[in-house]
Formats: structure tokens, C-alpha cells, sequence
């Protein structure tokens, strides 16, 4: 189904509740970012929170801070001052799509516009953390399986996966 109507743009700050509302249909509950954290995101990083549109609809997000190490340590995800914005690799912390609106290319589509800003930034490179079943989905993107990771974010088993320019 092509994509003709879906719009990859920056997040604004009073989107946050409904973002989080994504967030809460995408991940389980330990795992889900919680409106506080999101609204937090929205201030100190907007520039890296990407949301897609289909006819004024949010149906989905990307967002992540910019860190120095090419890793993404558990403390990101609730410690924005951890956030280094002149940093060399940026982050996932997410990639959400609305169940209804998944299969479409619209997560691919998110992906491809953080990898390019990071691209265009100077960045090295974009590193995250997936589960077992989604590393052949990131790496249909050029990211690279390097093992199991040390996060144990929201008590699930999770894969460093990194994108070098």
C-alpha cells in the first residue's frame, strides 16, 4: 500500500499526551515510556522526535538523545541529562506504530528520517536495543547485531544493534 498521505515531521510539545498514548499501545507496560518521560523528550531534544501523520492522525513516532558512546545504557531512557546533543551517535528509544497502521512502510519510514538527520548532523552513527524477532528488521536498514545488550529495560532481553556511517 503505498504511503501517499503519510507525513514524517517534528513532534510539538502539545503532543505529548497523545504520543504517550501511542507509546502505551506499542509496548508493554514495564517498557512503555510514560507521558512525564515523553513530555520530557519533547523539551530537551524535540529536533529528535519525528512523529508520522496520515490526514491530521498521529499513527506513529521515533525519538532518542544524542549520547558520546555508540550504546544505549538503561539510565537514557529517564535521566534526559544524559542528553548530549553535540554527541556522536544518536539513539533509538523507540519506534512506535500504531498496531492498525503497521505494514505500511510507515516505520521504515521514521527510521530512514533519524538515520538521515543523524547523517546530516555528522553523527557516527545511530545505535538501539531491539528484541530477538526485530533484528532482521533493522538490519534490512544496515544495522549490525553485535549480542545481547546489558539492558534489562522493563525486565525484557534486549540485542545492541549499530548503524556506522
Amino acid at each position: 500500500m503505498e504511503n501517499t498521505k503519510i507525513t514524517i515531521r517534528n513532534a510539538r510539545q502539545e503532543e505529548g499526551e497523545e504520543l504517550a498514548q501511542i507509546e502505551t499501545a506499542c509496548f508493554p507496560t514495564g517498557e512503555a515510556a510514560k507521558e512525564k518521560d515523553i513530555l520530557e523528550r519533547l523539551s530537551a531534544f524535540p529536533e529528535k522526535f519525528f512523529v508520522a501523520e496520515e490526514e491530521g492522525k498521529l499513527v506513529g513516532f521515533i525519538d532518542g538523545a544524542v549520547t558520546d558512546e555508540p550504546c544505549l545504557p538503561d539510565e537514557m531512557y529517564h535521566d534526559i541529562s544524559l542528553h548530549s546533543p553535540q554527541g556522536a551517535y544518536q539513539t533509538v528509544f523507540g519506534l512506535d506504530v500504531l498496531p492498525e497502521y503497521r505494514c505500511r512502510g510507515i516505520a521504515g519510514m521514521l527510521l530512514e528520517k533519524m538515520i538521515a538527520a543523524a547523517k546530516e548532523e555528522g553523527k557516527k552513527g545511530v545505535v538501539l536495543t531491539c528484541k530477538d524477532h526485530l533484528i532482521h528488521y533493522y538490519e534490512k536498514f544496515g544495522f549490525v547485531h553485535y549480542g545481547k545488550a546489558d539492558s534489562t529495560h522493563g525486565g525484557a532481553e534486549w540485542n545492541d544493534m549499530k548503524l556506522y556511517f
